[in-house]
């Protein structure tokens, strides 16, 4: 690994860190205002209609959906240009370096939508809320790991990050095939033929990034009519938009927008998805409310499930010689690596967004409470696990 590969990679981990720490005090406003008196002003700031019309094509939709439908087709854009660039050039080029968090992914996938589903086998609605707790946030996860310092060996956060980028191919996948509203078959055709041209772009070396937008932009519109999610276009805008530049002197398109996007999505796009999704109110909390269905499945899902699966699946693995721990990684800090894994925050929230949507039953405050349990018992053990075990091994490696 070259200086610059490593100095590129400290400033991104720094990023994400410094992202989950606003995620952390924007979702704490939200909670504040959500149980105060202002909560009024709250709910009214996320339901406030924004229309946006040109000629006969207007999009009118709350602020809350203009950011879960328009903000993380950002933030999926980025995934998608992350994805790429580790697939060609970076840890998951190398199939030996897969493996391990590979495994980990799908067992953090598999195990937490079973408990869920084995939690709510009765409740057809609460059944489409299975994938909410399959989901990891980076952001948050590396934002807990940066507080135990310089003896986080490097091997451990590669794992963790490798590990939520598979968790964000499962979400891409989940939602492209399990969260979709009714068709419309015109504007799924107007979406392909933005892929067309997308590729043709992409195949003549066309490297300025702007027509790429603009067909990104046209694409997103198509999605939103379409009944597919709209997020897909950043993933789907992504894949087209060429790594190396024509002119090898120039930089890489990719990665010259993955750079710019960073910013944006760490320190304005994922705390203002937070701060519209994470307002739930306590009046009235007691044992009964976290005892059944949704919110259990969730908080178990997220607890007991990611670090089950994703513990589980690496030690099979290394057991069958599939893989091999790294030397720097213990079979202790692996466990707290995988209990992190159950911070599915962000990407939960998202989810459980679309989960409900077409049921027609309001279960966000489930959603919601689910969530936030499962994230903070997640997050507090990790750390914990992590704060015992690193310190022990660090000392040994000197």
């Amino acid at each position: 690994m070259t200086q610059s590969d490593d100095s590129f990679i400290s400033h991104f981990l720094k990023q994400e860190s410094a992202g989950g720490i606003l995620l952390v005090m924007a979702s704490a406003i939200a909670m504040v205002l959500a149980n105060s008196p202002l909560v009024s002003v709250y709910n009214l700031l996320i339901d406030t209609p924004v229309v946006v019309q040109v000629g006969a094509l207007a999009l009118a939709k709350p602020l809350l959906m203009w950011v879960n439908d328009g903000f993380m087709a950002v933030f999926f854009l980025l995934v998608g240009l992350e994805l790429k660039r580790e697939f060609l050039e970076g840890e998951l080029s190398d199939l030996r370096k897969i493996i391990l968090p590979g495994l980990g992914a799908i067992g953090g996938m598999v195990v937490p939508a079973l408990i869920y589903v084995l939690l709510n086998p009765n409740d057809p609605v609460a059944m489409q809320g299975w994938a909410i707790p399959t989901a990891t946030d980076i952001a948050f996860a590396l934002g807990v790991l940066s507080l135990l310092g310089s003896r986080v060996p490097l091997s451990l956060k590669v794992f963790l990050t490798s590990l939520a980028i598979f968790d964000d191919i499962g979400a891409i996948l989940i939602i492209a095939f399990f969260y979709t509203s009714k068709i419309s078959l015109t504007a799924l055709l107007i979406a392909a033929a933005c892929i067309v041209v997308l590729w043709c772009l992409n195949r003549r070396g066309i490297d300025e990034k702007s027509p790429y937008m603009i067909v990104g932009l046209v694409m997103w519109i198509a999605l939103v009519k379409s009944g597919v999610h709209a997020t897909l276009a950043g993933v789907i805008l992504a894949l087209f938009i060429p790594m190396r530049a024509k002119d090898p002197s120039q930089s890489s398109p990719a990665k010259s927008l993955e750079h710019d996007l960073h910013s944006a999505v760490a320190f304005f796009i994922l705390p203002i998805f937070a701060f519209c999704n994470s307002g739930i109110s306590f009046s009235g909390l007691g044992l009964d409310s976290v005892m059944h269905g949704v919110p259990l499945g969730i908080t178990l899902g997220l607890f007991v499930g990611k670090q089950l699966g994703v513990f589980a699946f690496c030690w099979l693995g290394v057991k069958l010689n599939l893989t091999r721990l790294p030397d720097d990684m213990s079979w202790a800090s692996l466990y707290g690596t995988a209990l992190l894994c159950g911070i599915g925050f962000t990407m939960s929230l998202f989810v459980g967004s679309l989960a409900f949507e077409e049921t027609g039953v309001n279960r966000m405050f489930d959603e919601r409470l689910g969530i936030i349990l499962g994230s903070l018992l997640s997050g507090g053990l990790g750390y914990a696990v992590l704060r015992l075990s690193l310190p022990a091994k660090e000392s040994v490696s000197r």
